[in-house]
């Protein structure tokens, strides 16, 4: 029997409401269903009583291999019904040794932040004199 966790649609025309349920997968969306986990009212003014739900009981059957809709991940989600996994941080063995291809790489690198720089002090350098040579006729007297 493949369990499921999904929602049932209930409330009127242009008014939804949803049920959160755990169901047979082979069952239909609003058909028969194994047990009620919570409620959820889009619609609702108020986000505290948008949602209600069982947190124990989800993740019961969570724990049990019930799998969750989308929709209803995403809710548990942001209610925190998963349990966080710690994250572990993988070794990952690289080269250790500088390559040619790599040492050739690092070469081009340093000769194109040299060229860089003295373009810069080069820019820099014009500036200055262009505007020593903007001051110079404005102080001669006519």
């Amino acid at each position: 029997m493949a369990v499921v966790i999904r929602m049932r649609r209930t409330g009127r025309k242009n008014r939804p409401c949803f049920r959160i349920n755990v169901s047979d997968s082979r069952f239909p969306r609003d058909g028969r269903m194994i047990e009620t986990l919570g409620l959820y009212d889009p619609i609702r003014k108020d986000p505290a009583a948008q949602l209600t739900i069982d947190v124990e009981r989800a993740r019961h059957w969570l724990k049990t291999g019930a799998k969750p809709s989308e929709t209803v991940a995403s809710i548990f989600r942001r209610q925190g019904v998963f349990e966080p996994k710690p994250i572990v941080k993988r070794e990952r063995p690289g080269r250790t040794q500088k390559t040619k291809t790599a040492e050739r790489r690092e070469k081009i690198q340093a000769e194109r932040a040299t060229r860089k720089s003295e373009r810069a002090a080069l820019r820099k350098k014009q500036k200055r004199a262009a505007k020593k040579a903007a001051a110079k006729p404005a102080e001669t007297p006519a």
